[in-house]
């Protein structure tokens, strides 16, 4: 069983940060991801407010820089390997994924979360066929289409301009009157020509080999009507990837999301979290690398007790 100073759950903003600091700190470092690394910084088209980059940079842009930086610094990546299991009794953690079992003095989990379902009919069975969770992903595969995007934050309005580059027409549904997004995208929706539906709700998506049409339910009005889309891409919000955390010990919140006191650490000693996963309440990549920082800083300090004691 390898033994290392520090393992992380997760290889997206909050674990490659962890890595960053953890590994040039001196800490033998590993990162696990069940996908590859650099989460959902991967599919999100650009990033306005990340400080040092004026004209924005792209999410896949930045995870590449950080993954770089890791490696620089001597921490090891591992991607496509699952975490199944934490056993967190002993002094020494062990860490059981679907490849290997690997021992550690600490660990922060870093896994963050995933895209919420509609959960209606059709979006299962068109799922890869016209139901897509990634503009950038999947967005060039609809050039001079019509497409529709649902939600009302900021992941969901960037995904609209984004699409409104490809597709002949963008729709963007939202089940309130007001989006949650910040103001600055919402001036560059009637810019680019993009269609609101407000107070709307998706009932069912359907078509044949992929999708042809949604039907939406005014929640207002009462109303139905079939609008006719070749592509629909939901962004309404988000789910912890904190399954395997709760089943080891650690506490999580009636979400599920990972608590933790100001240094990060959770219930149990040596165990740290940051980012999407936890319970703080403003999911940005700023916040993600700032928790990420204090969480490594404090592992640091666990796994070298001298260091402070």
């Amino acid at each position: 069983m390898e033994k290392w100073d520090l393992i992380i759950v997760g290889a997206g903003a909050a674990g490659l940060t962890a890595g960053i600091y953890g590994s040039r700190s001196g800490l033998k470092t590993l990162i696990l991801d069940e996908k590859q690394a650099g989460g959902t910084l991967n599919i999100v088209p650009w990033i306005e407010n990340y400080p040092g980059f004026p004209e924005g940079v792209s999410g896949w842009d930045l995870a590449k820089r950080m993954i770089a930086q890791c490696s620089k610094f001597g921490a090891e990546i591992r991607e496509f390997e699952r975490v199944l299991e934490l056993k967190l009794e002993g002094e020494d953690k062990i860490v059981k994924t679907d490849g290997a079992e690997y021992c550690s003095s600490a660990i922060i989990i870093a896994s963050g979360s995933r895209h919420k379902k509609l959960n209606v009919p059709g979006e299962e069975e068109f799922e890869g066929r016209g139901v897509s969770y990634c503009a950038l992903c999947d967005g060039p595969l609809f050039k001079g289409l019509k497409v529709l995007v649902i939600g009302g934050g900021n992941t969901a309005v960037t995904s609209a301009i984004y699409l409104s580059r490809i597709a002949s027409k963008v729709y963007l549904a939202h089940r309130r009157k007001h989006l949650r997004a910040e103001e600055i995208y919402l001036k560059n929706l009637a810019e680019k020509g993009i269609e609101i539906l407000w107070n709307t709700e998706v009932k069912r998506i359907s078509g044949d080999s992929k999708v042809k049409s949604v039907t939406l339910y005014n929640n207002e009005t009462g109303e139905e009507q079939d609008l006719y889309v070749d592509g629909v891409f939901i962004f309404i919000g988000e789910t912890p990837n904190s399954e395997f955390a709760k089943a080891s010990g650690i506490k999580v919140d009636e979400s599920g999301y990972i608590i933790v006191d100001a240094q990060q650490r959770t219930n149990i000693p040596g165990i740290y979290a940051a980012g999407d996963v936890t319970a703080f309440p403003v999911k940005q990549i700023g916040t993600a690398i700032g928790q990420a920082i204090v969480a490594a800083t404090e592992a640091y300090k666990y796994v070298r007790k001298p260091y402070y004691a």
